[in-house]
């Protein structure tokens, strides 16, 4: 697949005076979710993927768009009921929900969700039915949970990545350049944009245009 044959018909959104993104098969699931609140058939929703593939960015939306507040694991497990409902007056993000936490925390965090009426949005690489969950309450709960899952990147979307983010900063590259990185950088969201943002200031410190020889160089001094 040549990238200059991909067509750029993707839409692109902006997140609130974040960095623009795009919408695209991969992720259109979880936008569309986001998009429904606080029209959602509960009061929760988890959104699952690798690392990299736009969780965190999405959560960032909704934040913006639901004046949410964040709760990290760590914090959960010092926190009563009387604290946890006193955080649950607005609606809450919990991220990378993996490995062991406080159940019995998490568990009256959900029930005064549930009852108040707040939001509570979770990212984790994987859905809650393959957690190692101890607790049988906790465990049907969340089982009820809406989950929307976001993949990684396809080729298309991926390279339609690196040339919107080289075409954000007004710069024009030949078709062997994204074909080039297409294959080589990490296939994420925020590796696009990090990459062209750091091969942009390589290229004014060094006054050269950006070619492969200049690609190479930058990758080769990353990798040690």
């Amino acid at each position: 697949m040549k990238p200059a044959q991909i067509p750029l018909n993707l839409t692109y959104r902006t997140a609130s005076g974040r960095d623009n993104f795009l919408v695209a098969p991969p992720n259109e699931e979880a936008v569309t979710w986001i998009d429904r609140w606080p029209d959602w058939p509960g009061n929760f929703l988890m959104i699952t993927g690798p690392s990299g593939c736009g969780k965190s960015h999405l959560t960032n939306v909704w934040q913006d768009q639901a004046d949410a507040d964040v709760i990290t694991l760590d914090e959960l497990a010092g926190l009563g009921i009387d604290e946890l409902a006193a955080r649950a007056t607005r609606p809450l993000i919990c991220e990378d929900m993996e490995g062991a936490f406080d159940e019995e925390a998490f568990l009256h965090l959900y029930n005064i969700i549930k009852e108040t009426g707040s939001f509570l949005l979770m990212t984790a690489k994987a859905p809650p039915a393959k957690w190692p969950i101890t607790l049988p309450d906790l465990r049907s709960r969340l089982g009820t949970v809406p989950v929307a899952t976001v993949r990684e990147p396809d080729d298309q979307l991926f390279a339609s990545l690196i040339i919107k983010h080289f075409s954000d900063r007004q710069l024009a590259v030949d078709p062997d350049v994204v074909q080039y990185l297409l294959v080589r950088l990490e296939r994420s969201f925020d590796e696009a944009r990090k990459f062209v943002k750091r091969l942009d200031a390589q290229a004014l410190a060094k006054k050269r245009k950006i070619t492969l020889s200049l690609i190479r160089e930058l990758l080769k001094k990353e990798q040690g």
